[in-house]
Parts: C-alpha cells; structure tokens; sequence
C-alpha cells in the first residue's frame, strides 16, 4: 500500500464533501427548507472521516515520523503549520456544533454562526489539502528514507485494515455518495464560483 497516494485519495473525498457542505451552506442563506438530518451526516464525515480517519492517520503514522527525522523544517512545517491547521479545524467543528444546537432551539441568530464555521471550515481545509498534496507530502517523500516511509505504508496498512473492520469507510463513502447525489445531482449541480462573493 502507498500510504502517501492514499492519503491524497482521501482529499479528493474530503473536497467533494466540501462541496456539499457548501451548497447546504447557500440553501440556509437563502432560506430554504433545509434537512438538517443531512447536515448532521455531513459532520458525520467530516468528524469521522475527515478528521478521525484522515487527519488520524497523519499525525499517528506521517507526521510524527518527520518531526523525528527531518529536523527544524519538518518541525516548523508540521507543528507549527499543519498540526496547527487540523485544530483549527476541530474548533470550527466544536463552534459549528454549538451554533447548531442553539439553532435547533429556537435562536435563529445561531444560523450565522452554522454559516460562518462551515463556510472557515471548508476555506481552511481547501488550502490545507492543497498545501499537504503539493508541499508537505513531496517533502515527505523527498527526505524520509525508503526504510521509514516503508514503515509508514506498513502501519497504514494496518490502520486501514482496523478501520475497515469497524466499517469506518464504507459507512463514511456511503455517506459521501448519497449527499453528493442529492446535492450535486445533474439537476442540481452549480456554478460554485458564483457563491465566492456571497461568502
């Protein structure tokens, strides 16, 4: 298994999440009848798949092995930029959560902040993603030796083949297919270039 190539497999799942996430995002701006059992499946995702699995499996299998390797660069790069970044994530999740919560009962001012935290969130993770994909995985990839990043393909193996067990991706991707069929569907599908000035 390539851990590196799966890795960016996995953003490319994680951006089309995105994607949904924003035109939820456009739907509750313009105040349509939304299903908020399909945003609750979408932080499903994203707190599961994205973040647990994914970001997971950076910091436990990847990242750690470059600090412990690579020096002040690698160090600067991961804890001090992408270690920083997943976080940040986590706390638009944790705010997201609370807006949500405030929304379902009865405070209608909350819609902001359910806008305001999906809409960082994906902004964060878009340039996150780019930057793990063109800067931090070559780098990886470049300077850690081909005994380490065996090491690293083998233990990813290992944390697949424990998640599939649990059915943490077939349950996530399921997740993933049918929001993307019911919000990106042919009849549905938009131009997400114009939502750039809305938000």
């Amino acid at each position: 298994m390539n851990s590196i190539e799966l890795m960016m497999l996995e953003h490319g799942n994680i951006k089309r999440m995105l994607k949904i996430v924003r035109v939820f995002c456009r739907k509750l701006y313009d105040k349509e009848d939304v299903n908020f059992d399909d945003f609750e499946k979408m932080i499903y995702f994203i707190k599961n798949y994205a973040d647990k699995h994914h970001h997971g499996k950076e910091e436990r299998l990847l990242f750690n092995r470059m600090v412990k390797h690579l020096g002040p660069a690698a160090q600067k790069l991961v804890t001090h930029g992408m270690l920083v970044e997943h976080d940040m994530g986590r706390l638009f999740m944790s705010e997201l959560g609370i807006a949500l919560d405030n929304y379902k009962m009865g405070d209608i001012d909350s819609v902001l902040d359910i806008i305001a935290n999906s809409i960082s969130y994906t902004h964060l993770l878009e340039r996150h993603i780019n930057k793990e994909n063109e800067l931090v995985y070559t780098f990886a990839q470049r300077n850690l030796s081909p005994e380490i990043m065996s090491e690293i393909d083998s233990d990813c193996e290992k944390f697949e083949e424990d998640a599939e067990s649990n059915g943490v991706q077939q349950r996530c991707l399921s997740i993933l297919d049918d929001m993307e069929r019911k919000y990106l569907g042919l009849d549905d599908r938009m131009d997400f270039g114009e939502f750039e000035s809305i938000f």
